[in-house]
């Protein structure tokens, strides 16, 4: 378990802070007349920014050397 935190601790860290933004994009902008799918309700904007958190934090991990040649190993045919 511990190893699959180390692993995902970039990840993990910008979830949180995606979803921090998003709730506070939702508490500051938010939708009023609630026909916005994303900003009308906090889950929705809070899961949204953590999603799109998680994803942009995930650009900066670098690979390691042998899961490099493991992963070009397998595409030769």
């Amino acid at each position: 378990m511990r190893k699959w935190f180390n692993n995902n601790k970039l990840y993990l860290a910008g979830a949180l802070v995606g979803s921090i933004g998003g709730y506070l994009y939702w508490h500051q902008v938010g939708c009023a007349s609630g026909t916005c799918l994303i900003t009308s309700k906090p889950l929705n904007s809070t899961l949204y920014g953590g999603v799109m958190g998680a994803l942009f934090f995930g650009i900066f991990k670098k690979e390691n050397k042998s899961s490099a040649v493991k992963k070009e190993k397998r595409n030769d045919f």
